[in-house]
């Protein structure tokens, strides 16, 4: 299902800048947690390989454990996000003639939707889920490598800020009824990224000027 994992870098470059709509920023949030994913698993393997670095061992299993999954899961997300939207699109060419297949369309573009919201929140709450183990690593892991984990950061918050953006703008096109719990979700999760991110790069400084 991960199609975008099995792309060469220039191929999924063409791909972003082709005239089609997918992929588009969904997709492109979640390939880049899978790629701070990995680079904070480098970091993490650089600090556990020697013993020099043993006070960062703990965080970096931490990061490590939470990382490695999202190898692969990133990637899954980017296919589930071109395809939610795709089905999205795919409502608004479904038939009108009827009062009845205009309420039909109307639900399902609404629970198309819906479902394109969700499939970025998750990417939103993956990436947040690493970004607050960086902070950590960046104090004790290998110093030789705390840059890296500054470029982890970013990618990771990118990912994150991103994905929330097109939640945001999927729900702005529901009724009010729809998708409160994300709504409620999506500003606090916001504020926790603008947070951690600032944490992370307050501690890569800290330690790259130490």
């Amino acid at each position: 299902m991960s199609e975008y994992g099995n792309m060469s870098l220039d191929e999924y470059r063409d791909a972003l800048a082709s005239k089609n709509p997918t992929p588009g920023g969904g997709t492109a949030s979640a390939i880049a947690l899978s790629q701070g994913a990995a680079l904070a698993i480098m970091v993490s393997n650089l600090t556990t390989s020697s013993e020099k670095w043993s006070e960062g061992w703990e965080d970096a299993e931490i990061c490590r454990n939470i990382a490695t999954p999202l190898l692969e899961r990133g990637h899954e997300l980017a296919y589930e996000d071109a395809h939610s939207f795709d089905a999205v699109m795919d409502a608004f060419k479904m038939p009108k003639d009827t009062e009845l297949q205009i309420d039909e369309r109307r639900q399902a573009i609404r629970n198309g939707t819906l479902e394109a919201a969700q499939v970025p929140m998750e990417t939103a709450r993956l990436a947040y889920g690493l970004l607050e183990t960086l902070s950590p690593l960046a104090q004790t892991g290998n110093s030789n490598a705390v840059t890296d984990v500054g470029v982890a950061g970013l990618l990771i918050s990118a990912a994150c800020k991103g994905a929330l953006l097109n939640v945001e703008i999927n729900l702005n096109s529901l009724p009010d009824d729809m998708g409160s719990e994300l709504r409620s979700e999506l500003e606090s999760l916001r504020n926790s990224c603008h947070i951690a991110s600032r944490e992370v790069m307050k501690s890569v400084n800290s330690r790259m000027h130490s």
